[in-house]
């Protein structure tokens, strides 16, 4: 095995980079709504801070993958923690001079909204080469990476919870800030160097129509492959319906019942250190298990319970348990998620085909937090609540519903002509096919490929 083979460093970089990164967005997730209510005192106006958070993460995501592969991964990685640093720091910053004015805290949310997708991106689609640089199987990886950003999470929402409850939300900005700047340090030292990392020199020179034809790439491929189609279409569902919980549902229920940011630090930690486990254990013995029992069962367990517990109780300990046994339910999904995007997408078309399941995932989710809003303002918290949750639950049947889902079980398809026939998949099913028609770019994860 050659020194290349066992070198450990990138993929522990990225690894690294990406807890700070991830640590950063639950500092966002916490001090950014809680900013907002303080500030306006309005759930509608906190939605629309989310929704115009949202939408340009969906327009970066539509675009973006051609782009990635062209300027170099690792540029783009920095480039957008760098900028999304810059903005999170200048709202508190605003703030204590007197300029902040609502549309600017807007304005400034869709920045890190545009940045941050591609930064993350990039970094995800580097895990395959740098697992077999490091002599580490796909599926490990796959979980190691999940864990590390649910850890992360877990504890960036303590920390968030507790700065805003003891120094306010703009304390909670100004970490944010520093997360990202240590993030893009990270990705610069240890990525150096590592050839899928760097721009793509190979091909044609990149023009309008080379991107078009790579974009239209990418989306072909999504459309004809139904495994992967399924997914993105169900994650775009459930992202939509997780932003009204954590941008507006929680944090207004937190308010009201739970008292504070404090509670609703402690919620967000416990979900993701339960998460945590739940992608360590997956890691450790999943590969055992049918993936589509796993990952359905996950999905029950870690959806619509916690919307259902919280429209019903006023206290923090039965949330508390309902949010532990969501978190471990939660955490089978995305290793098998990302092990299953992994082996479906050949490397040379990932950035392209993450790129468009990532639009596709996160079409719901500008909507989600404004109509979370709205509702809570029309209709009530509890009522909101509930009707969530079972629009939850129906969205979560799906893998027991739709034949392609089997293609979860299926042997990874590694050799050339399995890739080529990757997008036939499921055409034996007894379900109606339509060939796919190649959308335009248009408004429409994660943070992301297809992740819960």
């Amino acid at each position: 095995m050659t020194t290349e083979q066992n070198d450990r460093t990138p993929l522990a970089g990225v690894l690294a980079a990406n807890a700070v990164s991830v640590t950063g967005n639950s500092l966002t997730l916490i001090g950014v709504p809680w900013f907002a209510l303080e500030t306006t005192g309005s759930p509608g106006k906190a939605g629309l801070v989310a929704f115009c958070a949202a939408v340009p993460v969906v327009l970066a995501a539509v675009a973006g993958g051609p782009v990635i592969d062209r300027l170099g991964r690792r540029r783009v990685s920095v480039t957008s923690d760098l900028v999304c640093g810059l903005a999170l720091t200048a709202i508190p910053l605003l703030h204590q001079t007197g300029l902040l004015r609502f549309w600017m805290l807007c304005a400034l949310m869709a920045v890190t909204g545009l940045f941050h997708a591609p930064g993350e991106m990039a970094r995800y689609v580097l895990v395959p080469d740098l697992a077999g640089r490091a002599g580490t199987s796909l599926t490990r990886a796959a979980s190691l990476y999940d864990a590390v950003a649910r850890g992360a999470r877990m504890t960036g929402a303590a920390i968030a919870g507790l700065l805003v409850a003891f120094m306010g939300p703009g304390t909670v900005l100004y970490v944010d800030g520093a997360t990202f700047a240590v993030s893009a340090l990270l990705v610069t030292a240890t990525l150096c160097g590592v050839p899928s990392a760097e721009p793509l020199r190979e091909g044609p020179r990149l023009s309008v129509a080379r991107y078009r034809a790579d974009l239209r790439e990418g989306y072909s491929f999504l459309f004809r492959a139904r495994l992967m189609l399924g997914i993105t279409v169900m994650v775009m569902v459930t992202n939509g319906l997780n932003q009204s919980w954590s941008s507006v549902l929680l944090p207004v229920h937190a308010r009201e019942e739970l008292g504070g940011p404090a509670a609703q630090g402690l919620l967000v930690s416990v979900f993701a250190g339960c998460a945590l486990a739940g992608a360590l254990l997956y890691g450790a013995v999943g590969e055992r298990f049918p993936r589509r029992a796993v990952f359905t069962a996950g999905f029950l367990i870690g959806g619509a319970p916690p919307y259902v517990v919280a429209a019903l109780t006023d206290t923090t300990a039965p949330l508390l348990v309902t949010v532990a046994a969501s978190g471990f339910g939660v955490g089978v999904l995305n290793p098998i998620l990302t092990t299953v995007a992994y082996e479906q997408v050949p490397d040379e078309l990932r950035s392209r085909v993450m790129g468009a399941s990532t639009a596709g995932v996160l079409l719901t989710t500008p909507l989600g937090g404004l109509v979370a809003g709205l509702l809570v303002e029309r209709a009530g918290l509890t009522a909101t609540l509930l009707g969530i949750g079972a629009l939850y639950f129906l969205a979560t049947l799906s893998p027991m519903v739709f034949p392609a889902w089997r293609g979860m079980d299926a042997p990874p398809k590694t050799g050339p002509a399995d890739l080529a026939d990757v997008a036939a998949d499921g055409a034996a099913e007894d379900v109606s096919r339509t060939e796919p028609s190649i959308p335009a770019p248009a408004p429409g994860p994660a943070g992301t490929p297809p992740r819960r």
